[in-house]
């Protein structure tokens, strides 16, 4: 029987209003249970912390990887010890908690957690576009504070970055150094340290969360380069591939700091990992590379009491009670400002924070400061 028939039922078991059973149900801890399971959204979007990731079901057939049982369960036992040894205040933890989807309609909302479930049901990587401020970074935080996903893996692309940055790095130079001090093992894992691709197609039991953070900054050839590791969820790693008849087994170092073997030079994710790719829309990428993306573009529409909200989760609500009148006008200004040009949710947050601090700038010096802080997002405003 639908959910909906609930107040119903309830009101006719126990002699209660429906409106009264409409209030009083989604507070039983049964009921909320119940209603998680039977909801197709892991991802709430909601800042609550659950295990709903065990609910996912099997990839489709398409999306199926395999990795070696061996690696598998090791990994799987290192895991809980490696989070319990992390601490407890991460940046994951810090901004999934003050996560926010910068829209006040329901539609705007209901979009954004659909397309990230999306992303995790048919094990796609997430292209995600949208201006500056939009919360398209908070949004990797979100998903993984949420979600008990472990830290995010970050990886910020620069117009220089390669395929390979992201992999791994092996330290030949530390190598030779040690050889030429008589350090003569054959063990090479320790010059090698994934990088944060890498990392996130190890076999861990859940998927991990890779945030690929302004893709439109990179190389043109990077989107393609991209695409098998896409497809495949796996690479060789050839300085381990070449010694793996001599050395099958290698011990080396996760880009979060997790000890990891590797056999015969391969890494193979089992769950493929939720990839969050940020995009400010400032180039076009190969129809190759969107084909195997599912795209996002997050909306950005906040009146009054949103930006009240925001400011609240990043500056504490403390902060109304000492400046409130202040905060307001400003939130006014900036909706006011905003309708002429782009600004983002930063410079507001910005602005806010320098002007409530003890020490703060003179009245004469503040409304210029404040005008120089919120600056439309293009350089016309600075010639």
């Amino acid at each position: 029987m639908g959910e909906e028939f609930a107040p119903l039922i309830f009101s006719h078991v126990f002699g209660l209003s429906s409106t009264v059973a409409e209030q009083l149900i989604p507070t039983l801890p049964k009921f909320k249970l119940i209603t998680q399971m039977t909801n197709w959204k892991i991802f709430q979007g909601n800042r609550e912390p659950h295990d709903g990731i065990k609910r996912l079901p099997p990839p489709p057939s398409w999306r199926r990887f395999s990795a070696d049982d061996d690696i598998r369960k090791t990994i799987a036992d290192r895991w809980p010890t490696f989070c319990q040894g992390l601490d407890q205040k991460t940046e994951t933890m810090d901004r999934g908690k003050s996560f926010r989807i910068y829209s006040d309609r329901d539609q705007d909302k209901n979009r954004v957690v659909d397309m990230v479930n999306a992303a995790l049901y048919l094990r796609r990587p997430l292209l995600v576009t949208g201006k500056p401020g939009t919360g398209k970074t908070s949004l990797a935080y979100g998903v993984a504070y949420e979600l008990n996903l472990g830290p995010v893996l970050s990886w910020p692309i620069k117009a220089r970055s390669t395929l390979k940055d992201g992999l791994y790095d092996y330290d030949a130079i530390a190598r030779l150094q040690d050889a030429q001090r008589g350090e003569k093992s054959k063990d090479i894992g320790p010059y090698i340290q994934l990088g944060p691709l890498a990392t996130a197609l190890l076999p861990f039991p859940h998927p991990r969360v890779l945030l690929i953070d302004e893709i439109d900054k990179s190389d043109i050839n990077l989107p393609n380069d991209l695409l098998n590791l896409f497809e495949e969820g796996s690479f060789e790693i050839p300085e381990l591939t070449r010694i793996s008849k001599k050395v099958p087994l290698v011990e080396v170092r996760s880009y979060d700091g997790m000890d990891v073997p590797i056999k015969e030079g391969e890494v193979s994710c089992q769950n493929f990992p939720l990839i969050i790719l940020t995009n400010n829309g400032d180039r076009d990428f190969p129809p190759a590379f969107l084909r195997r993306c599912l795209r996002l573009t997050m909306p950005y529409e906040q009146d009054a009491t949103a930006l009240k909200e925001i400011v609240k989760a990043h500056l504490g609500d403390d902060l109304f009670t000492q400046d409130g009148e202040k905060i307001k006008k400003l939130i006014r200004d900036f909706i006011d400002r905003r309708s002429g040009g782009d600004l983002a949710t930063d410079q507001l947050l910005n602005a806010i924070y320098i002007v409530t601090r003890d020490l703060k700038p003179e009245r004469e010096d503040e409304d210029n400061l404040i005008e120089e802080l919120l600056k439309y997002l293009t350089s016309e405003e600075d010639r």
